[in-house]
This record gives structure tokens, sequence and C-alpha cells, in this order.
């Protein structure tokens, strides 16, 4: 049997939530027992999101195979088993990079090279690649943007041309659109959706099922009246509820019929659904046993999305210690006053986590709180930047080396303890070039890192140019550090942990990408029961 693809496209507004669409789509038709795999077409013409500002992208998530992409690619892999690879995100920037390459081989023999067929074929050609894992199913192909975008228009006539390529039996598109609640009138209006798929229709795309995200329960007539003005059936209208966390999607897509009517549309034969982790997963996080305050001291919180992975993982390390994950967000320029600024605004936390990042801005504010953490014995968690700031804080503060730094910050530092990397040195250009994707890391007997994880080698995802100065690692010892992870050489150091401190703890990668909430990361799971262990002062 062919893979089945599903094609999932947004109307009206941005931001409704295509990605957890798609990801909760994938999370139940595993639940029936099918194996699926995520894609993201992403219409910017940036080859990759490595070079955005956060402000202006949100996170970029990297997969093991070392590729910058989009945030949704993190939603795919926390919804489900799908193994993600630079595969599974195609840019305009890649698609035309790649045809304009092959016209300057002459690939094309003389021909007049234009957006169809040309760029049309190179989008097919990456979306069907999918396909050649016969072990896939169905593949869940997002299209970012939104219908009417004219950046979208050679992804969208791509994915109605593969139902041609493909057979219309083994090809479905679902529409997600907004159906808005008008308060003072009392009336949800289903105009916006009925014009968003009149666009799509435009292209040449019926949607077979529309997805309506509302913030207010439909009204008995609501579903009919879309299936009327947009040529589908009643049940295939589905009323995407605003609900209190995006963990209950899943079960929610299933209680309306979703799983059954695309398998049924695409032929496909499948036991039972089976959703029990995710009833558990919801549960826990609808009553929890406890609850716990995390501060993130980061320098992109006015964007959530710039730390979507690490959000999601102390909500993950919660669930797996039965209790709610309260997260403070803390801008790290506002602690630059002083320790006694940081002890005010950091004072009831039980536990202080400082994400990765890049450039000078904030890195005093997230000194000053790493520096309270140590003292008052707060648990400590750092994440790339947040550790290359622990280092930085303890041979300040600890070791009484003034002016120690990372060179990133200040090239002329007396005491480099951070570092570029010796490979980094001679690279010129930004673009993926970075130390990225999935490297091994030797984990060190009887530290906390080795409770935490139960394994001798441990395998995460990097994003850095700067590492541990190694000129400095015996001083750190002798003072009382414990360098719990490094590469298998022990050339790197990838973890680091004080002995003193009931859990302070930093890592030069990101666990954060690796965590789901049916399965934490280990680390978000230790610091977490570190964190509730604390009593808030």
């Amino acid at each position: 049997m062919p893979t089945k693809f599903i094609f999932v496209t947004g109307g009206v507004v941005s931001s409704i939530g295509k990605g957890i669409v798609a990801s909760s789509l994938g999370s139940i038709l595993e639940g029936r027992g099918l194996r699926v795999q995520n894609m993201k077409l992403d219409p910017y013409i940036n080859v990759d999101p490595g070079t955005m500002s956060p402000f202006q992208h949100g996170e970029v998530f990297v997969t093991d195979d070392g590729a910058e992409t989009d945030l949704d690619l993190g939603h795919y892999e926390r919804f489900t088993h799908a193994r993600l690879s630079r595969a599974s995100n195609t840019t305009t920037g890649q698609v035309y990079s790649a045809v304009i390459a092959k016209e300057r081989k002459g690939e094309y023999l003389g021909k007049t090279v234009q957006v169809v067929p040309h760029i049309t074929n190179e989008i097919k050609d990456r979306i069907k690649a999918l396909a050649k894992d016969k072990t896939v199913d169905v593949a869940i192909v997002e299209v970012g943007g939104t219908i009417g975008d004219i950046e979208s228009l050679p992804f969208l006539e791509a994915i109605r041309q593969m139902r041609t390529d493909w057979g219309k039996e083994h090809c479905a598109y679902v529409h997600l659109t907004l159906v808005p609640y008008i308060k003072s009138a009392g009336e949800l209006k289903t105009k916006p959706t009925q014009h968003s798929v009149k666009e799509l229709l435009g292209i040449g795309i019926q949607p077979d099922v529309i997805v309506c995200r509302t913030e207010h329960p439909f009204f008995p007539d609501t579903k009919a009246k879309i299936a009327l003005f947009c040529n589908v059936d009643e049940k295939a209208v589905i009323e995407n509820r605003d609900i209190d966390t995006i963990y209950g999607m899943p079960l929610w897509l299933r209680e309306q019929g979703l799983d059954e009517l695309l398998c049924r549309r695409l032929g496909l034969r499948t036991h039972s659904s089976n959703l029990r982790l995710w009833e558990k997963v919801v549960h826990t996080v609808r009553h929890p046993a406890r609850s716990v305050r995390i501060g993130v001291v980061g320098k992109y919180t006015e964007v959530r999305d710039a730390y979507k992975s690490i959000s999601e993982a102390l909500v993950h390390g919660g669930i797996a210690n039965g209790a709610r994950t309260e997260i403070r967000w803390i801008e790290a320029t506002d602690l630059e006053a002083g320790p006694q600024k940081a002890g005010r605004t950091l004072k009831g936390l039980q536990g202080i986590l400082v994400p990765g990042g890049f450039g000078h801005r904030g890195i005093e504010g997230k000194i000053e709180a790493i520096r309270w953490a140590r003292e008052q014995k707060v648990p400590y968690f750092g994440v790339c930047l947040g550790m290359q700031t622990m280092a930085i804080e303890f041979a300040r503060h600890v070791l009484g080396r003034k002016g120690a730094n990372s060179t990133e910050f200040d090239s002329a530092t007396p005491f480099p303890v951070i570092s570029m990397l010796e490979e980094q040195k001679n690279v010129r250009t930004l673009g993926g070039t970075m130390r990225l994707g999935a490297y091994p890391c030797r984990v060190g007997r009887g530290t906390r890192a080795a409770v935490a994880y139960g394994e001798k080698i441990i395998f995460e995802r990097h994003r850095h140019r700067y590492e541990f100065n190694n000129e400095f690692r015996e001083a750190f010892g002798k003072a009382g550090v414990v360098f719990s992870g490094v590469s298998p050489d022990g050339s790197l150091i990838e973890m680091m942990e004080i002995k003193d401190h009931p859990w302070m703890l930093g890592v030069q990668f990101h666990p954060e990408f690796k965590s789901k909430p049916t399965h934490a990361h280990p680390l978000f799971r230790s610091f977490i029961k570190a964190a509730l262990a604390r009593k808030p002062a």
C-alpha cells in the first residue's frame, strides 16, 4: 500500500494552531497503530530559520542530523514518534536554491525555468521523498502561512498536483480556519471560513475536512451552515474549541471522529483507537497533586515562542512528578541592577532556569540570577548559554577571577572561561555553520546526571559556537565543580555540576528538544523533582 498523504492548510488568520492540529492528527493516527511522518513547508525565502531573530520567528528547533528548523517540528516530535530530519522542513529558499543550482549545471537542457513546472516539481519531489520509507503509513504535510499569501502559492499548487500524481484515494486535505465569536451580538460568524474555503477552491483544492478554531462552543446549526456553503459533509466539520491544555487536543479530535473520518477517506484499515497515555497525561495536567514555581531568566521573554521547547519541557517535568509547573518569565536585563534587585525578583521561586541565546545583552542579569541560585541553594538548570554563564559566574565569585567572561562577549577578557570552538575559528558565514545536531556524551559515574539518565553514553542535540575552555578545568575541579558529561574523547565539556548544592547543573546541549509529555527528558524530570523538594521562600 502506498504512503497516504494528508495536507494541512490554514486560512483567515495566522497563528490559529495548524502545527498543533497536524501534530495531534499524528497522535490519533498512531493511536490506531499507524506509523506517521510529519513535514513542514515554509514559504519564507530564508534557507532555514537559523539566522532569524527569535523576536521574528520564535524558537529554532534542531533535529538529530543538525537541521535548524521551524518550531512546529518540535510539536511534531512531542506529539508523535516520528523521527524528523532536515528532509522534514522545506523552505522557499531551499527550493529556489536547488532549482537555480540545477539550472546552472544544465540539468534542464536549455528549457525556460518556471514556477510551474520546475519549482512545483522540486516541492513535490521533496514531499514524495517521505514515501521512500516504506514503513510510513501516513505523511502529514503542513503548509505554512495563510491562504491568500502570495508566497504560499507555489506550495499550494504543488499539493494540488499531488492528488493527480499520487491518486485521489491516497491524498486528503485538511483546512484549518477561524470562526470568530461576536460577543455583543452573541453570534458565531462562519463567513470568514466560507471565504477562506472559496480562496482554496480558486486554487483548485477542495478540502475534505474543515477544522474550525473557535473560542465559543458551536451552536446547533453552525456545522450544518459551514458544511452547506463549503461543500463538505457535516461530519467533516470539526470544532476546534480553545481548551485548557494543548495535550488535550488529540483526545478532543478523536472525540469528534477525525481519525475515523480520515482513515475511511484514505482507505486505511486500523485497529481501534488507543490513547491511554494521552489520557494519563491530560489527567495529570488537569488534576496535579502539587505545583512548583520555576523562573526562566531569558532575553527574549517578550516572545514566548522563543522558548517553546523549554516551556514545554518544564511542563513535562512537572507531569512526570505529578505536578503543575508554574513558569515565571523574567527578563534578564531587569536583574542587572545588582544582587539586591535579583534577590527581590527571584524570591519565592523553587527553581531557576537560564536558557540558550546569543549576544551580550542580558548576560550580566543572567549571571546575577545564577549567583543568587548558587548562594541561596535554589535548584538551578543552565541550558547551553545557561551553562556558559554558570561557568562565568563561578569563575568570578568563587574562583575570584575578576573580569572572567566568554570571548563572545569580551574578546579581551583576562579569563576566557568560555571560548570559541577550535573548529569554528575559521568559519566566516553564519547560516548552518554552528556545532549542530546530536553528538555523543560520556556521563560521569556517581553524578546527578548519571542518576537522572541511568546511562553511560547519551546523545543530545547541540547548537553553539562556544565551549568551556579546558585551561580552567583543573581550577574549577579543585573548587567543587564536577564535569559530569564530556565528549567521548574527553576534549569537550558537555555537563557541569556543583558539589555542595542541592541541584545545580549546566549542559552545553539542548535537552528540551528531546522531551515529550508522555516521556519527560531525564534532566527536566530531575530538575523539577529537586525544585519540588524546596519549599517556596
